[in-house]
């Protein structure tokens, strides 16, 4: 056999071995959701045969509402009939796999043997899996004050979204919900589907509130009496719900016909048909806080970053977690197939340098071989021949 042909076999075991600055892990990668975002990112990664895990815990922010709207040929879909729907498209991928547990822990590994670092996910079982990049659509849990009938009524003719859900409660009368300050951007949103509506601020038209609102708008007032909006300032005791919206519609079926009852401490009530709300909300995961991501407010930053990754390499966040604060199902749909493929773009140009890397490497060690054994050679040559 040929020196340099010698060589090349003795070195085919060691391209192998550095072909692992690609970590080797149970997955391209691991995503944490089964809500419209998560359920993206899987799409989009199996389409182009990435090994790819969704994770999914059952908690959806909008499980409760009674179907999706404004979901372009979904519109009025009932979302566990979307998502299901979603499953079994994306299980024809041979590359998708779904895990219905949740993810308890998640921590990121650096492997000083390949200069690189991946991520390893604990479920609840205690079973661990890892994967090279990480995308979190684990969403956001909204807060809503303990008020009896509030959390009942909750995505059925009480929302936060008019995009959502207002349409169905158009030309009805209506309320807001939260605060002083929020009161005149929710009346811009509802302007265009609602005309009798009632502000119940519950307590809080106040100074300090009506200082805060001005900074924001400072001629409120007048915006408020040109909507004829009506400011109501008793304090909330319960809402009691006197007709189901999911079982009463109108003639065509367009319209939910729920009624409330506002019932306030001091035995006074008022009735309206739907509101909208300015409730805060919270991250429903503490995996953004275990790995230690950067935060905007209450949502994990990936904004900064392009492609919807976060301050930490490797993760991406999208859907309602993260900072971009566009929060419904078409933004969430697509900001999981942007985090798929900058994701996949992200492994393949790592898997190249690689790629690159290695052929560099064992070109050079060849060479540096011959050099060393010719050396050798010679140093032979030279006692033996010229004794």
């Amino acid at each position: 056999m040929a020196p340099k042909s010698l060589f090349y076999t003795l070195f085919s075991s060691l391209t192998v071995a550095l072909a692992a600055s690609v970590p080797q892990t149970d997955y391209d990668v691991i995503v944490v959701g089964g809500g419209p975002a998560g359920l993206s990112v899987l799409s989009g990664l199996s389409r182009v045969r990435r090994k790819t895990a969704l994770f999914d815990s059952g908690e959806y922010r909008n499980s409760v509402t009674r179907n999706m709207h404004d979901v372009i040929g979904n519109d009025g879909t009932v979302p566990s009939e979307f998502r299901g729907k979603a499953r079994e498209q994306i299980s024809k991928y041979d590359t998708a796999t779904f895990i219905d547990k949740r993810v308890s822990a998640i921590t990121s590994i650096d492997d000083e043997a390949t200069n690189t670092s991946y991520f390893r996910a604990q479920d609840a079982d205690g079973q661990a899996y890892t994967a090279r990049k990480l995308v979190l659509g684990t969403g956001l849990v909204d807060l809503l004050p303990d008020t009896p009938g509030l959390q009942e009524a909750w995505g059925k003719g009480v929302y936060w979204c008019p995009w959502c859900d207002g349409f169905e409660h158009r030309d009805q009368p209506f309320g807001i919900l939260g605060t002083l300050p929020d009161v005149v951007g929710s009346v811009l949103e509802v302007s265009t589907l609602n005309k009798d509506i009632i502000a119940f601020v519950n307590g809080t038209d106040t100074p300090a509130y009506e200082a805060e609102l001005s900074a924001k708008y400072p001629n409120w007032e007048a915006q408020l009496a040109a909507y004829n909006v009506r400011l109501e300032n008793a304090t909330i005791a319960s809402f009691e719900r006197l007709q189901d919206g999911g079982e009463v519609k109108d003639r065509n079926g367009t319209r939910q016909l729920d009624i409330f009852r506002v019932h306030f401490t001091n035995g006074s009530f008022v009735d309206r048909n739907a509101f909208i709300t300015n409730y805060p909300s919270a991250q429903r995961s503490d995996l953004p806080d275990q790995l230690g991501l950067a935060m905007l407010g209450n949502k994990i930053d990936a904004t900064t970053n392009p492609g919807m990754r976060t301050s930490l390499a490797g993760v991406f966040a999208v859907g309602d977690c993260n900072s971009d604060n566009s929060t419904n199902v078409p933004h969430a749909m697509y900001s999981g197939k942007r985090a798929a493929v900058f994701a996949h773009v992200e492994m393949a140009r790592e898997e190249s340098n690689a790629a690159i890397d290695k052929r560099v490497d064992v070109e050079d060690m060849i060479k540096e071989t011959e050099k060393q054994v010719g050396d050798d050679m010679q140093r032979i040559y030279d006692r033996v021949v010229r004794r």
